[in-house]
């Protein structure tokens, strides 16, 4: 080590000592002095920067995505008093059956309902989302989704305009958060006999951890595919269950009211 440092400044020593052999009252020293600070200046500059190299970590800007679709398809039972239509257009009563923990919703208009949702679990995440539900009804084929008929009568159209995260800000970056749900709910009295028809879609893309970004991404797929078709099947469960379990009731009190 120490022959490299004398070796780097030798040129510099050289020039003063020659230097000390000329008449200092002529100026030249000076002049010869400045010489050589200029030769180790330039020495200093010439010599070569180490290059700097800039490494992207790909796995932590790349975000993962899962979805999940499923469809509802099951026999509805229909009166002529009480038509699925009109139970439709009851928005804050079609709400209450698919969300009946009132202490965790607060109505925000007339179409629009606010979700504090209990927490997913996404691999080894918790993520609380508070979503804003929106319902909207849609009738005689006006600007219907592309999986619904255009000869269906009425459709429930059902998504998620704004969210946010809770909880999560020093593990997932909101900004690099993305959750979509979409659905359609719908009577189909095409064939012989009437039936519920329904879409539900969600979808949840996040940028990883360094931490899982490690996992191996078909390990990460495969459980991101299995936790979000568990999301969706229990809310076609609700759909399936407490959605028509509400609208028999509904039959009941419309049958009430012509006694």
């Amino acid at each position: 080590m120490s022959e490299v440092v004398a070796g780097f400044f030798a040129p510099c020593q050289q020039n003063y000592f020659v230097c000390r052999g000329e008449n200092f009252s002529n100026g030249k020293w000076q002049v010869k002095l400045k010489k050589a600070e200029l030769q180790c200046h330039a020495i200093f500059k010439s010599k070569p920067k180490p290059k700097k190299y800039l490494v992207s970590n790909e796995l932590t800007v790349k975000p993962a995505t899962y979805s999940a679709r499923i469809s509802t398809d099951i026999p509805l039972y229909e009166t002529p008093q009480a038509l699925f239509d009109e139970y439709l257009d009851d928005k804050p009563r079609i709400f209450n059956a698919m969300f009946p923990d009132k202490h965790r919703s607060q109505r925000l208009n007339q179409n629009e309902w606010r979700i504090q949702m209990l927490p997913l679990q996404l691999l080894v995440l918790n993520v609380w989302p508070v979503v804003d539900l929106r319902l909207r009804c849609k009738s005689r084929g006006g600007d219907y989704p592309p999986e619904v008929p255009p000869d269906i009568t009425k459709v429930l159209e059902l998504d998620i305009p704004r969210w946010e995260l809770q909880g999560l800000d020093n593990v997932v970056d909101p900004s690099h958060f993305t959750l979509i749900v979409k659905g359609t709910l719908y009577p189909d009295r095409r064939g012989n006999k009437s039936r519920l028809r329904g879409h539900l879609e969600m979808s949840i893309s996040f940028v990883l951890p360094p931490a899982l970004a490690l996992i191996p991404e078909n390990v990460r797929d495969s459980l991101g595919k299995g936790v979000m078709t568990k999301l969706v099947e229990n809310m076609k469960q609700k759909v399936d269950g407490s959605l028509l379990e509400d609208y028999s009731k509904f039959k009941r009190e419309r049958s009430n009211k012509l006694v």
